[in-house]
């Protein structure tokens, strides 16, 4: 490997014009999902900031480790002001250095955050699968390895995608230990299509039955319904017959030598208002993150009602983070990719 990471997080194509730094103008680097298709939750909130401050949002998207990598790779030279990204990237970006302390006022009525960052939008590992081709979602991991699926499911790459690399923690997870759920991804791979930098993409794959099984999260697979309506979600179930999925928080925090970071922390704090999470649910199919915002829209009761049965656990990030590069060596080796 090149270094604890740079081999491991290669950048996914970034969707925005380079960054600027200007003072109307506050630079955020994000993750995709919270700015899927038209009136998303980003794009109202930016809106709303904009009309609020006079101060616009230039948006740069791609991977989890993408956009870590991006600032990394522009530490000497800082673009952007705010990152969004999901565990255990934001958690490399903390550790190396890449984001500057800072705890906004919100902090108070939010758990699960640190100095250098905060939860933004609560989220959770899911699977899709093509209701158009099967009647019922595969209701074990086991089932996956039937040869119908050959060439028919897909997932992101672990180490480049947080939704990938939550695939293969889930599979840990579910079949007890790292042994056997390794053994499990290496005959998963007789039907996997190959590698994806994005997640995001192979929803519309699903939908047009070009696949019928592949990865996702919660917020993103059940906003995307809208535009890709075969799609449904589904969590298949371990040996132990547990179906459970681990959280994947979007996180916010504030870029170490941001070039506006007045701003970036004014963004920070008006997506942390409780005016903003109270949309969380409602628009972008997310959970808030303050304790002070209990939705009520038929939106957050469809998302509580899909994840009954599922059993959520906790990672230990700190720990994921320091085994990352020794499981996605193993992963690539197990499935040839």
């Amino acid at each position: 490997m090149k270094s604890l990471f740079g081999a491991l997080l290669v950048s996914a194509a970034v969707v925005a014009t380079p960054a600027l730094a200007a003072s109307d103008v506050v630079t955020i680097y994000a993750a995709d999902g919270l700015h899927d298709g038209k009136g998303s939750w980003f794009e109202t909130q930016f809106d709303a900031f904009a009309k609020a401050t006079g101060v616009k949002v230039q948006y740069v998207e791609a991977g989890s480790g993408g956009v870590v990598e991006r600032v990394a790779k522009e530490k000497s030279n800082p673009q952007a002001d705010v990152l969004v990204t999901l565990p255990p990237f934001i958690q490399r970006a903390e550790a190396e250095g890449l984001l500057q302390k800072f705890t906004p006022a919100a902090a108070a009525a939010i758990d699960g955050g640190t100095d250098a960052y905060q939860p933004l939008v609560n989220n959770y590992l899911s699977f899709i699968y093509d209701s158009a081709a099967l009647k019922t979602p595969p209701s074990t991991y086991d089932d996956l390895l039937d040869p119908k699926f050959k060439g028919k499911i897909q997932y992101s790459t672990p180490g480049q995608a947080g939704d990938g690399t939550a695939v293969m923690l889930q599979v840990i997870h579910s079949f007890g230990g790292k042994d056997a759920g390794f053994d499990f991804l290496k005959k998963l791979q007789a039907n996997n299509v190959g590698p994806s930098a994005s997640t995001g993409k192979l929803t519309a794959l699903v939908n047009k039955g070009e696949l019928y099984v592949a990865n996702g999260d919660v917020q993103m697979n059940m906003s995307q319904m809208t535009d890709d309506p075969n799609i449904r979600v589904f969590w298949p179930a371990g040996p132990n017959g547990e179906r459970s999925a681990l959280p994947l928080p979007y996180y916010i925090g504030l870029v170490a030598g941001a070039p506006d970071a007045d701003n970036g922390k004014k963004l920070i704090e008006f997506l942390l208002s409780k005016e903003a999470q109270g949309t969380v649910s409602s628009v972008a199919i997310g959970v808030p993150v303050r304790k002070d915002v209990t939705p009520s829209d038929a939106n957050f009761t469809r998302l509580q009602d899909t994840l009954k049965g599922v059993t959520i656990w906790a990672p230990d990030w700190a720990q994921v983070l320091k085994d990352l590069p020794a499981d996605v060596k193993r992963w690539h080796e197990v499935t040839g990719s």
